[in-house]
């Protein structure tokens, strides 16, 4: 087929023109790069911390629950008496000196004799005192712990317990000491708490000399005579 000349002339441009967009497509390729056919657009990753933390625990505590306190039965009529005796009269300043006196540096058994009489005990020959507001005419068993302890070891009117045996022991009982171990009592005062936590038993007493209303046995036997011994006499 014979072209005329105007058609040979738009067909090389037309050849021109694919063969300059194609120029260009492939220069534009060679600029960005193959296209890689298994990449997908992406969003942003939410922000992430640099490390991962373990989240913080607290240190387990001991939760166990304290032995619980066994709640001391009621006072029986005279015990009460007793006790509030005690509580009235244990400090220097309240003193019963106008009845009983009272012994110079060692008044301990002039005052849980007193104590006792408020209980309701009656005095005999053996234990007294003229309530005359002089202790030293008293007798021995009611002014000297060792005669106190023979007179109610004679008497029967109390238990000895050892210090070995506090689960017996009762609010308004007697306790004595023996500072030295000899066998003789160096002191005696009333037992005015006994608490029992679990196993343990804690016993408090009040006295003259010294002066004290609550006053730890343990205390007394490991504290201020290290080494001492502690007795006790249950009274009915």
């Amino acid at each position: 087929m014979q072209l005329t000349r105007w058609q040979r002339l738009g067909l090389t441009t037309a050849v021109g023109a694919v063969l300059a967009v194609g120029a260009t497509a492939l220069v534009v390729q060679a600029l960005e790069g193959p296209a890689d056919p298994t990449k997908t657009a992406q969003t942003p990753d939410a922000a992430t911390p640099a490390t991962t933390q373990e989240p913080v625990r607290a240190t387990p505590t001991d939760t166990a629950a304290a032995a619980p306190v066994e709640a001391e039965p009621a006072l029986s009529a005279p015990v009460a008496a007793q006790i509030d005796y005690l509580l009235a009269h244990w400090s220097l300043e309240n003193y019963n000196t106008a009845e009983w006196g009272v012994l110079g540096e060692n008044d301990c058994v002039n005052f849980a004799s007193q104590a006792m009489i408020a209980r309701g005990w009656t005095m005999d020959s053996v234990w007294s005192s003229p309530k005359n507001g002089n202790a030293y005419d008293a007798s021995a068993a009611w002014r000297s712990s060792t005669a106190f302890m023979n007179y109610i070891a004679q008497t029967g009117k109390a238990t000895a317990l050892t210090d070995q045996q506090r689960d017996q022991v009762k609010v308004g009982d007697i306790v004595q000491f023996d500072w030295d171990n000899s066998g003789d009592r160096d002191h005696t005062g009333i037992v005015t708490r006994v608490e029992k936590v679990g196993d343990t038993i804690e016993i408090s007493f009040a006295g003259h000399t010294l002066d004290s209303d609550f006053r730890s046995v343990d205390t007394a036997i490991t504290v201020d005579h290290p080494g001492g011994t502690a007795y006790y006499w249950s009274v009915p």
